[in-house]
């Protein structure tokens, strides 16, 4: 599990490094509200932990940038010492899919980010995803762009899978070869071999390109920004 802690209490997040790292789980940090939204969306994690009360930017408004400016649909569990009603309802108003009081034991956290995870694949594996005019049906695999079905062999399916779960964020080429081969990815540059045929595919007849090259990082798939305000 990749986390993104967003926390200023530098305690707090050498503690959950500790916790989580030992575990076997990824942790990146930001110390303030725009560096945390930043991470965010231009990286992919499988959950945040969010702090209410930040530098430069609050939790909450963190929040509604990332659910309603970028339609972020990552998991977020928000910690807070507010445990008033009021501000629970708000923080779940803003977008929070969890709320967590401090203090709290660590296992709890643990537990929480489980349960979201759970869910979350659960509603994955029942939604169709869209970005822009294109859409993939998890449950019937069925891709389409502009309402033409797409024929897409199944690495290029997972990929595709990978970077619209992803979207908008960048995911690095480490994550998609950990995608489609876990680790143990072939010799030689597969990858790039497949997004060339996904690339193809998914953006060659069209005129709005979704994939994204990165350099040194990897891809993304989002609507460039022309396109946004053309």
């Amino acid at each position: 599990m990749r986390l993104l802690v967003i926390e200023d209490n530098r305690n707090l997040v050498a503690n959950l490094f500790d916790y989580f790292e030992a575990r076997g789980h990824t942790l990146d940090a930001a110390p303030d509200g725009v560096t945390g939204l930043h991470l965010a969306t231009t990286q992919a994690y499988d959950a945040i932990v969010l702090d209410w009360m930040l530098p430069r930017l609050e939790g909450p408004e963190v929040l509604r940038w990332l659910r309603e400016e970028h339609n972020a649909g990552v998991p977020v569990i928000m910690l807070t010492a507010r445990d008033e009603l009021p501000d629970k309802i708000s923080g779940f108003r803003a977008g929070a899919d969890d709320y967590l009081t401090k203090p709290f034991a660590l296992p709890e956290l643990e537990v929480r980010l489980e349960a979201l995870m759970a869910r979350m694949h659960g509603r994955q594996r029942r939604k169709v995803l869209e970005v822009h005019d294109l859409k993939l049906d998890l449950a019937t695999l069925e891709v389409t762009r502009a309402g033409q079905p797409l024929h897409l062999y199944p690495a290029c399916r997972k990929l595709l899978e990978t970077l619209m779960q992803a979207s908008p964020a960048a995911v690095t080429r480490q994550q998609l070869e950990h995608a489609l081969w876990g680790d143990n990815p072939p010799d030689g540059d597969m990858l790039r071999s497949h997004v060339y045929e996904l690339r193809r595919s998914v953006d060659g007849p069209f005129p709005v390109k979704l994939i994204q090259t990165l350099p040194r990082t990897g891809y993304r798939l989002a609507v460039p920004h022309e396109a946004k305000e053309a």
